[in-house]
């Protein structure tokens, strides 16, 4: 039997709505959107329904989004885009924030730029007198993410981006975990730019999209030829951008029925484990995170060792972009939880295709698990 699949927040398979949407673009439709003909009308005619279909899930107008590679160039193109296309030399970010941010800002310190981190409360909920403290004069960009990969906490986005128009400063969310799981319109949010990922919502892999407000100025990340409204070059990924926009009109369709079956499945997931082993500890806020993310501390074992003792169980230990490592999770650390605790953390994230007779089969191999861990552990040390 294949192993339960607890995992979305990691990636999520390709919906079957979408991969119909692809696969005409796989095997018959291949013209090159640039080129002037009925094979090349075809692909861009995709493309432009696709770009329609994103926009019409965040809320905003069709020229208002470029498609990337994925999360980690829209998140690439976004800051380092704005630093050098804008006046100032000084970001605000959080220290919870996913590598694509981070190590984005971390290039950016080495040459020159000022990076300010501002810290987060013991829910992973971002201190908002940080950041206004934390604002400068040459403060070009806040990035702050939507909600968090590890532990689903949501960052209060509308207010934060209050804080930075007020200044006159761009603001930027990676929302690459919140599409498809809370609304994410940006005229709401109030925000400047907004990173998306295609495989965090039933899309492929390799494919992306970066929102850009009418009027904000970027720096080109790709230089070539003149792609996407002449902001990001190369020929186009057609079959996967129309499994993008696919995914996006399938979000805009189940996204609130989804919400409230996936927040009732990761209570009814936490509450079984929670009978049987009472001293766990739940990460990330109570109530404000994703309806689907579930981050548990298991008391005195190591995560990972229990996770291999129930292979049937597909998770992760800390944030899956550092899987096979057992270093403490920045995430975890920054909200001040013990190392002991960060060392039994598994984090469960549920998707569309979670049953609730795979919530009860995993909570019940868990459970034997970790009472078989513990008695060992009781026997080797009064032997």
């Amino acid at each position: 039997m294949k192993p339960i699949y607890l995992d979305y927040n990691a990636t999520t398979p390709i919906a079957s709505e979408v991969a119909d949407a692809m696969y005409p673009f796989i095997e018959q439709h291949f013209g090159n959107p640039s080129s002037n003909h009925r094979y090349g009308a075809i692909a861009k005619s995709a493309i432009g329904e696709a770009r329609q279909q994103v926009a019409d899930l965040l809320g905003c107008n069709f020229d208002e989004i470029v498609f990337t590679s994925g999360g980690t160039e829209s998140n690439n193109y976004a800051i380092r885009g704005a630093v050098l296309a804008n006046q100032g030399n000084h970001i605000i970010t959080s220290i919870i924030e996913h590598p694509a941010v981070l190590e984005v800002c971390h290039y950016l310190e080495q040459q020159g730029v000022q990076v300010s981190y501002v810290p987060v409360d013991e829910y992973g909920v971002v201190d908002m007198h940080s950041i206004e403290s934390a604002i400068q004069t040459n403060t070009v960009l806040v990035t702050i993410m939507h909600a968090n990969n590890e532990v689903g906490t949501i960052q209060p986005i509308a207010e934060i981006a209050e804080l930075a128009r007020k200044h006159n400063i761009i603001f930027h969310t990676d929302a690459a975990q919140s599409i498809a799981k809370i609304p994410t319109h940006v005229n709401e949010l109030k925000i400047d730019l907004l990173s998306v990922a295609g495989h965090k919502l039933y899309a492929p892999k390799g494919v992306g999209a970066l929102y850009v407000k009418e009027g904000i100025k970027l720096e080109r990340l790709i230089h070539g030829a003149s792609h996407e409204q002449h902001r990001r070059a190369g020929t186009e990924n057609v079959a996967s951008i129309v499994g993008l926009g696919a995914a996006c009109k399938l979000a805009r369709e189940t996204c609130q029925q989804e919400y409230q079956r996936l927040k009732s499945m990761r209570d009814y997931l936490f509450r079984k484990i929670n009978q049987s082993i009472p001293e766990i500890r739940l990460n990330g806020h109570p109530e404000i995170r994703l309806p689907n993310t579930l981050s548990i501390s298991f008391p005195g074992i190591a995560a990972n060792t229990l996770l291999k003792l129930v292979p049937e169980i597909a998770a992760s230990v800390g944030s899956a972009c550092h899987s096979g490592k057992i270093n403490m999770s920045h995430v975890l650390a920054a909200m001040s939880v013990s190392e002991q605790d960060a060392t039994g953390t598994i984090r469960f994230s549920l998707g569309k295709m979670t049953t609730e007779d795979e919530i009860n089969h995993a909570t019940e191999l868990l459970v034997s698990a970790y009472a078989n861990l513990i008695n060992k552990k009781k026997v080797y040390a009064s032997s």
